[in-house]
């Protein structure tokens, strides 16, 4: 595989591992609370950048620069060029030079295919100067596009879908330059004009990507960039030797403290363009939208770099008027479906509704540097489309919240329900505040509360107020919903304990009947009791829960309990994403390819 190939290039990949280690070290010591950025743009580890940082970012349309991209790389490698140069190196010794040393510095790094498809393209460059042979950009650009691909997988990553997509627009853009500017335009003017020309396509062409992967499209975003551009020409380089030189420390500290005031011009850009109004739009493309975007992406690009752009034109504005038509006719599929999304050790429930919306109890957990509203509970409710009516958190544990603040800025729903249990955590309060920003309405639930959405009804079951007073564990404070469409019921329990449900019991037995029993705290001992299992009598027990996990979740206890009583018991860690789909009547489970009816509560 090409990763192994340059790998081998350096030498063992134990001794890449401990240089990278070695580098971030470096890069904390020299650069301590710029250090999160700096990881980010030198040996491409986002981990520990701050969120808000990252949001900054992403509204100014600059968040491609937080990930090593072919843009690092060539900044660089036009860096070493020009000091080899310097050194009085032959111009073909100075670009072998430059291409050995960026090789190596891109499998240090872990060879992530923006950066590999860079390296490729640079290879293929050097070697067509070295002889005289003029070589075809898009013949580079398929080149280097292709070699990541030895990893089936890279084609999902958004990096490389970026920078291929970045950089095909770059070329289109040169060659409607040359062609469609007037030729009095000259001068930092034409400059001008064709750097903004640049931005605009490049904007354009990769912002169906940005809109999948982040919710949001940066209207100021050819501006930004702009500005950003000779911001990272000069500061790339800057950091690149501040890295190679740290064993001198005190010449590594100058280099380092000369490049702190690019890296403290480069946050001003974005924190600039955030705060524009309207910087940014929050966006939620259904996947028939997106794919539609890109369409009208790839036609744009060839018409720009067509000498007879009128019929690509015409196909691209074919396919943008696609996505916008496309919403308007989304519809739902006639049935009430409940989706347990696999989101690991967490929980995240969707109910979907008739017509096609959606309504989201908990959004998963959150770790260093991601969580699962962005990973994975956005991407799968656009992929059916649909509006988000209403966003329920059962409880504010991180395997729950912690990916709210997410939900809530891509997808806006409008109405936000949660037991407002004092204390909170931090993904909790973040998710708040998304909430007060973006004017989504909050409300503390109460038992006996009822939402009517497309013939789905939402009645909360729990917590009481004088209850909860005095808890301090949130689990025992979980939202408890009683979902129902037509004569089948759902029962969404959150990580309710033994105590909670013993309130349940003595307060609402009559209510507690249920076809479908989320099962709480993802299937521990301390919930699912007999005497309320025996109240709720399901037919299907649903089970979130993480592979593998270290809690030893689900308890075997609860499973043969659930079993003993002839539920049919189902479970993300070995399905995956589960559905439960209803017609107000039967019941039907689709899970791992297959799809099976639900059989009939015994007597």
């Amino acid at each position: 595989m090409p990763c192994d190939a340059l790998a081998a290039a350096a030498g063992p990949t134990g001794v890449l591992e401990r240089w990278r280690a070695r580098a971030g070290a470096d890069i904390d010591a020299l650069f301590e609370s710029d250090a999160p950025l700096v990881r980010a743009l030198l040996i491409a580890d986002t981990r520990s950048l701050p969120t808000d940082l990252r949001d900054r970012f992403a509204a100014a349309g600059l968040v491609h620069i937080l990930s090593i991209s072919g843009l690092h790389v060539a900044i660089i490698a036009e860096a070493v060029l020009l000091v080899l140069q310097a050194l009085r190196c032959s111009r073909v010794q100075a670009r072998w030079g430059a291409l050995v040393l960026t090789v190596v510095y891109v499998a240090a790094i872990g060879a992530p295919p923006p950066a590999l498809r860079s390296a490729a393209m640079l290879a293929a460059a050097t070697a067509g100067r070295s002889l005289q042979r003029p070589v075809s950009p898009w013949a580079t650009l398929a080149l280097g596009a292709g070699i990541p691909l030895g990893d089936p997988h890279t084609v999902l990553d958004l990096g490389w879908q970026l920078s291929v997509a970045a950089f095909a627009a770059l070329i289109a853009a040169g060659i409607w330059c040359k062609r469609g500017l007037p030729d009095d335009l000259s001068g930092w003017r034409r400059s001008l004009a064709r750097d903004l020309a640049t931005s605009l396509l490049a904007t354009a062409v990769t912002a169906p990507l940005v809109a999948w992967a982040f919710g949001r499209v940066s209207l100021v975003a050819p501006l930004t960039n702009m500005a950003a551009a000779p911001v990272v020409a000069v500061l790339q380089p800057a950091l690149f030797a501040a890295m190679l030189l740290a064993p001198f420390h005190t010449v590594a500290t100058f280099v380092a403290d000369a490049a702190r005031p690019l890296l403290a011009a480069l946050d001003a850009v974005a924190r600039a363009g955030a705060a524009v109004p309207y910087a940014s739009l929050s966006v939620a493309p259904a996947f028939p939208v997106a794919v539609a975007l890109g369409g009208a992406s790839v036609a744009l690009v060839v018409a720009a770099s067509s000498r007879r752009p009128s019929r690509a034109l015409g196909v691209s504005g074919l396919a943008l008027a696609l996505s916008l038509w496309w919403p308007f006719t989304a519809s739902g599929s006639g049935m009430a479906e409940l989706h347990m999304i696999d989101v690991g050790q967490g929980d995240a429930i969707a109910i979907r509704t008739p017509h096609g919306r959606w309504i989201l109890v908990d959004a998963g957990r959150t770790w260093d540097g991601g969580d699962a509203g962005r990973s994975t509970v956005i991407p799968y409710l656009r992929r059916f489309g649909g509006e988000l009516a209403l966003f329920v958190l059962t409880h504010p544990h991180a395997d729950h919240v912690g990916g709210a603040a997410a939900v809530l800025r891509a997808l806006h729903p409008i109405a936000y329900r949660d037991a407002a249990f004092a204390g909170g955590s931090a993904p909790y309060r973040a998710s708040l505040a998304v909430a007060t920003e973006q004017r989504i309405p909050w409300e503390r639930v109460h038992p006996g509360d009822r939402l009517d959405i497309d013939g789905v009804s939402v009645t909360f079951l729990a917590p009481d107020s004088a209850w909860t007073a005095h808890l301090s564990d949130p689990n025992l404070a979980s939202t408890v919903a009683l979902v129902r469409y037509g004569a089948v019921r759902f029962l969404l329990t959150g990580d309710a304990e033994a105590a909670e449900e013993q309130w349940l019991v003595q307060h609402l037995a009559d209510s507690l009947g249920a076809d479908v029993l989320k099962v709480a705290h993802h299937g521990s001992r301390t919930s699912s009791t007999a005497e309320f299992l025996d109240h709720v009598r399901p037919r299907v027990a649903l089970v979130s829960v993480g592979a593998g996990n270290s809690y030893g979740h689900p308890s075997g206890e609860v499973v043969a309990a659930l079993l003993a009583r002839g539920v049919l018991v189902a479970r993300t860690d070995q399905l995956g994403t589960i559905v439960v789909r209803t017609d107000g009547h039967a019941l039907r489970i689709a899970a791992g390819g297959r799809e099976w009816p639900v059989p009939e509560r015994t007597p």
